[in-house]
């Protein structure tokens, strides 16, 4: 009994040094996970809103984890296509770009609203003492997007222009990318644009509700005039030649965030997300179908 017991702890002992080796294996091979995220806002935003997160990771990782601040959608997807981005947060389309043009990273978690719901809207805003009411209003005028791989600021508005059968490079006298969410607004603030698409999840969870929180907007000057339908929630997603353990541990962290550390799983969201839920690619596969098509519109007006 004594050698049937002493053979059992051996062989648990041997399992756990090998499950620990492996795990110091990819420490090894990754001393650096760097994490970067698609420009919602501008740099000095992000940095607030990710550190207390990217600490967290670090930790339970037991790795260093570095944010690297992009300076535009496309420097993520590169990023991950030369392998010098390990983890990165998309919008959806820039995700779907990535994969459309052969990017080999998975989609891992995308996050939960407080309601429950899984996904937000685009939008077109107006200043409000503006006479714009309807789209076809603007006629002539001048339109802010955000950035060509932007979902909420590019490709949806883009989608429901074609759907009202405008083109907006003959409807619209000026089209101007801004290069952030925040730009966009501040476009519109400072009458550089006459609309400017947006990303929008409720009344008191958007881009602009964040933006009038940091003092850089007030709510009531601005009014939408248009929302899309619900696009899937902002994907998470690292390289897919990570080892598994590694992927392991990233989505274990992820999973246990809201609890192990509710403050900068907060912080991501100013509070209105409920916690992080597990997806996959065919999760964005109609969001890949939607690049697709405003790509074909692209060849088809120039």
């Amino acid at each position: 009994m004594l050698t049937r017991r002493l053979a059992l702890g051996a062989a648990l002992a041997a399992v756990s040094f090998a499950g620990a080796a492996h795990a110091q294996s990819w420490r090894s091979a990754y001393p650096e996970l760097v994490f970067a995220v698609i420009p919602a806002e501008n740099a000095s935003g992000v940095t607030e809103r990710y550190g207390p997160f990217i600490e967290y990771l670090s930790k339970e990782l037991g790795t260093k984890v570095t944010l690297r601040i992009a300076n535009d959608y496309a420097a993520v997807i590169e990023g991950q296509r030369n392998g010098s981005i390990h983890l990165a947060g998309y919008g959806p389309a820039s995700y779907a770009r990535a994969i459309v043009t052969g990017v080999k990273v998975e989609p891992f978690v995308t996050t939960v609203n407080n309601d429950g719901t899984m996904g937000y809207h685009s939008v077109f805003y107006v200043r409000a003492d503006s006479p714009y009411r309807t789209i076809e209003d603007l006629k002539g005028k001048n339109l802010g997007l955000v950035d060509p791989n932007s979902t909420s600021g590019n490709n949806v508005p883009r989608f429901t222009l074609n759907k009202l059968k405008i083109n907006p490079d003959t409807f619209f006298a000026r089209v101007t990318y801004t290069g952030s969410h925040e730009n966009a607004i501040i476009a519109l603030q400072q009458k550089t644009v006459d609309a400017a698409a947006n990303w929008w999840n409720a009344e008191n969870d958007s881009n602009l509700t964040r933006m009038v929180s940091k003092g850089l907007a007030k709510l009531d000057d601005f009014r939408i005039i248009s929302k899309s339908d619900l696009i899937p929630n902002s994907p998470f997603a690292y390289l897919a030649s990570l080892p598994p353990d590694l992927k392991a541990a990233i989505v274990k962290a992820f999973d246990e965030a809201p609890t192990k550390a509710k403050a900068a799983f907060d912080k991501l969201s100013d509070g209105k997300d409920r916690g992080f839920a597990k997806v996959d690619a065919k999760t964005y596969e109609p969001v890949v179908e939607l690049i697709k098509f405003v790509d074909q519109l692209r060849k088809q007006k120039s």
